[in-house]
Formats: structure tokens, sequence, C-alpha cells
């Protein structure tokens, strides 16, 4: 399964809305309609986002009708600006904008052909870099992984996040694939359900024992010793080590450090920004009223209730074990860690 995939001059993508009721793929030359659809979470995922948005841009200068450098830079920077508007939590998507904004700029001068091959390039480039990262994350991780082991996860962070295997569910699977993993607890993350559509329907595609809980039962499972440790992704990760992640991951935090249990975070390093210093500099994404009051379009709360539906939380670094990375483990001190791992690295805004 390719979550996101360039075809022929078109980006192609899974409707992640539709899961997993139906396995729907959308192709499309468009940015718009990717833009829309990262708004609208049939792409999502941090790095997933990242590789769709850098798609988009390239379909935007691909357009046959522009021929002259003005008019290619004119619906390049429309583009540039209307997919950084889609998600604001997300670094990945600014790290990858700001990777086809050095791209662009480095043919700024050359024939059009040139300019959308280098486009293409990148995109490309930022694509295949996510598969390797998902490859070594899973690889790293899988070292911290006990034998016999039950594990909690939370929304989802697998292939359908990402252009690879996943993150948090890289991990899962390749301790899996070593015999470490007894069974999987996906809550199942309201109020969109990204745990029991989504990362349910990885791990029993991959053959896993996975047993959907609702979030509030973890804590009851952490209490009776059911669960050995809680690995999760995240969308963006701090200088000093605080994490924004899918609502209702910061409970988990506080749940796993009352019952002792080891708290990793599974990121690839341009999930990283060390431009913020910590969580309470990230920008959290509203969602909707209708995404709390309804489930698959009915309605299931009373008519006049007011919402409150933040889309991510913060957890501090104080509660997270360990950062898991594709260039390494990172622990506390998180400011050294985390600023090591990003050393020369490509995109850093």
């Amino acid at each position: 399964m390719t979550t996101v995939d360039w075809i022929e001059g078109k980006v192609r993508f899974i409707d992640q809305t539709r899961l997993p009721a139906d396995e729907v793929y959308i192709e499309t030359d468009d940015y718009r309609v990717v833009g829309e659809a990262i708004k609208r979470l049939s792409i999502r995922g941090a790095p997933a986002i990242g590789v769709a948005a850098a798609f988009g841009v390239v379909l935007a200068v691909n357009v046959r009708r522009l021929t002259r450098p003005g008019e290619m830079e004119a619906e390049f920077r429309t583009a540039m600006e209307y997919l950084a508007s889609t998600r604001p939590t997300a670094v990945n998507l600014f790290t990858a904008l700001h990777r086809m904004e050095c791209a662009y700029t480095s043919v700024l001068h050359g024939d059009p052909a040139a300019m959308r091959k280098c486009l293409l390039d990148e995109a490309r480039a930022i694509q295949q870099e996510d598969i390797e990262a998902c490859r070594k994350i899973g690889e790293n991780g899988a070292t911290l992984i006990n034998p016999d082991s039950s594990l909690l996860t939370h929304c989802n962070a697998g292939a359908l996040a990402t252009a690879g295997e996943g993150t948090a569910l890289s991990v899962i699977t390749t301790a899996a694939r070593q015999g470490k993993v007894l069974r999987v607890y996906a809550g199942e993350t309201r109020p969109l359900l990204q745990g029991a559509r989504l990362t349910a329907w990885e791990l029993v595609k991959q053959g896993l024992e996975v047993i959907l809980i609702t979030d509030s039962t973890a804590g009851w499972l952490m209490q009776q010793r059911r669960v050995d440790a809680v690995i999760v992704g995240a969308d963006r990760v701090v200088a000093n080590g605080d994490v924004a992640n899918k609502i209702g991951t910061y409970p988990l935090a506080v749940l796993a450090a009352r019952h002792g249990l080891p708290f990793y975070v599974a990121i690839p390093t341009s999930t990283i920004d060390l431009g913020m210093a910590s969580g309470r500099e990230i920008p959290i994404e509203e969602r909707g009223e209708e995404e709390v009051t309804h489930i698959a379009g009915i309605r299931i709360a009373a008519e006049g209730v007011q919402v409150y539906a933040p889309a991510f939380d913060v957890t501090p670094h104080e509660l997270i074990t360990a950062i898991i990375t594709e260039r390494g483990i990172a622990r506390p001190p998180y400011p050294e860690a985390l600023g090591f791992l990003k050393r020369d690295e490509v995109g850093v805004v």
C-alpha cells in the first residue's frame, strides 16, 4: 500500500476518510484537490502530508499553459501559500515546502522543463527519504522492545501516515517480525477514530493480534499490568523535547508515568522543529464541531451544545522516555540530543 504517490503526471492517494469500509484511491492533476484532501484528512499523518504537499507543488507548475517564467512563478507562489495554509501543526508540511522553495530557487532562471524536472526530483527525494526513514525508525525502535511485550498505541502512525511503513507502527511491526510482540492495544482515538478505523485496519492486514479499546480504557489496562510500553508518533517535536500529537496523547503519557511504563515517541527527524523552544509555541489546530457532535454523519450530541475540538495536545518532555528517529534514539536532556540528531540535515528551516 502506497499512501501518496506520483503516477504519470498525477498525484495518487488513498482516501483515508473512506477506510476501513472502502479502499478508494483518488488521482488528480490539481494541487487544490491535494490541498483539500489534506484539510479534510483524506491525506493525514505528518510525513504523508509533507510528501503530498511536495507533489502538489509539482502539479502547480506542471500545467501545460505555463510556458513563461513569470507565469510559472505566480502559480508556484499561489500553490505554496495555499498548501502551507492547510494544516498548521505538522512541521513536516513546512519542511517539505521549504525544500521545494530551495529547489525552485536553484533553477529559477532555467527553462520550464528543467524547472519542472528539478521540482519533481526533489519531491521524489522527500518521498524516498521518508520510506528509508521509516525502515530505520523501525529498526532502531525495535531494540527498545522487550520479548513478549504488549504495546499500546494512539491515533495512526503507520503506513497511512507516511510514505513508508510508518513511525510508531514501524517499530511495532519490526519488533513483531522479531518475535517480540504478543499483542497491540489500539486506542479508538476520538473524535475521528483514527485508531479504530486506520490503525486497527493496518495491524489486522499485517497479521498482528490487535485489540481495540476506548480511549478511557487505557488507564485500567495499565493498572492491571496488561501494557508493557506506550509508543506513539508525533506531528511536531520542539527543541526542549515537548511533543505535539493527536489529542489524547498527553493523558496517556501521564498514565504511563503513573504506572512506571516507558513512553516512546517515534518520528523522522524532519518532525523536529528546533526553531521552537517549547510546546507553548506550537500552534494547535482546532477542528469543526461536527467532528465531535457527529459520527459517520449521524448526530450523537444534543442540538445547541457548544464544542471545543483541538486536534492535538502537547506532551511535556519530562514524560517522554525516549524519542526514536532514523538517525538514532534521543534521551534526556533533549535539547542536546535533538540538536545532535538534526545536524547537517537536508531541508532544515
